[in-house]
């Protein structure tokens, strides 16, 4: 079997700002929602049987307290943010196990259920659909993948290697490095994408960079403004390297089993009236005929 791990928030945000509006009759909006939920049940109707959907049921995390700056929900849209718990109910309505994450992120349960399922001789693939490149960390090898369902580019080990110049297991000294903006933390100054990856390629981790960079053999542009700015702010990077690593012990499920899609809940019809969604009810209806 082939399981397959979406990001739920991403997916929200993706439609959200790619469908025109649709206001239900309480007055909420309810777009994205319709949205995600078509784009899944075009997966069952594509042939995917395994189904989990990560999502930030709050918008902060642990990581909050490791770092102020770290992102929040303030500038959030309120019609994105109100439609969080709804995708959850919704999805749930429709026969998807779903991942809600407070303390944790989306980003920690993909990577939790990833592990735990490619750990199961009866997987043949873990397919982790997001393009975040936090989750080229979790890839391994051409068993557990990276999906970009937008771009519908595949990304393997190597394609981890090709994309960012260091292998799976050096993403988060890169990002603690580099920094990552879309999350709040800036990296250290002066170390960009090139100089990481350079290093990173050398040496793999933060703490295995030479202090002196006589110490070097690796040829890179302002090695020593590099070095010497490591060795200033080596805590600060390793704090973001940190924050940068999936969370491996985030609460997901206990079996692969778990995830199979058996069907929609009585519920369903309900919550896809509210969201203007009956007619998915026929599709759903149609994929339990035909298994």
């Amino acid at each position: 079997m082939r399981v397959h791990l979406v990001d739920g928030t991403y997916e929200l945000f993706r439609h959200h700002f790619a469908l025109p509006s649709h206001v239900n009759a309480d007055g909420l909006e309810v777009a994205a929602t319709r949205g995600v939920l078509s784009s899944l049940i075009g997966m069952l109707e594509e042939g995917a049987t395994h189904i989990g959907v990560a999502t930030d049921h709050t918008v902060e995390s642990f990581r909050n307290a490791l770092y102020d700056g770290y992102k929040t929900g303030e500038d959030l849209d309120p019609l994105l943010g109100d439609q969080f718990h709804l995708l959850e109910d919704v999805l749930r309505s429709a026969g998807f196990t779903v991942f809600a994450m407070t303390e944790h992120e989306a980003d920690d349960a993909m990577g939790a259920a990833a592990a735990i399922a490619a750990a199961d001789p009866r997987v043949e693939q873990v397919i982790i659909c997001t393009p975040d490149k936090d989750l080229g960390q979790c890839v391994v090898d051409d068993r557990v993948v990276q999906l970009d369902r937008r771009k519908g580019v595949l990304i393997d080990r190597q394609g981890v290697i090709d994309k960012f110049g260091v292998p799976p297991e050096s993403i988060p000294d890169y990002l603690g490095l580099v920094g990552d903006t879309a999350d709040g933390f800036p990296g250290l100054p002066g170390w960009g994408a090139r100089s990481a990856a350079a290093v990173l390629a050398r040496y793999g981790h933060i703490e295995h960079i030479p202090v002196d960079v006589a110490d070097w053999d690796v040829q890179v542009r302002g090695a020593a403004k590099l070095a010497a700015t490591l060795d200033e702010q080596r805590e600060l990077a390793l704090l973001f390297r940190r924050i940068a690593t999936i969370a491996l012990d985030a609460p997901t499920m206990e079996s692969v089993d778990e995830l199979r899609w058996v069907g929609p809940t009585p519920e369903f019809p309900v919550l896809a009236e509210r969201i203007g969604a009956s007619r998915m009810m026929s599709r759903l209806e149609r994929l339990m005929a035909a298994r």
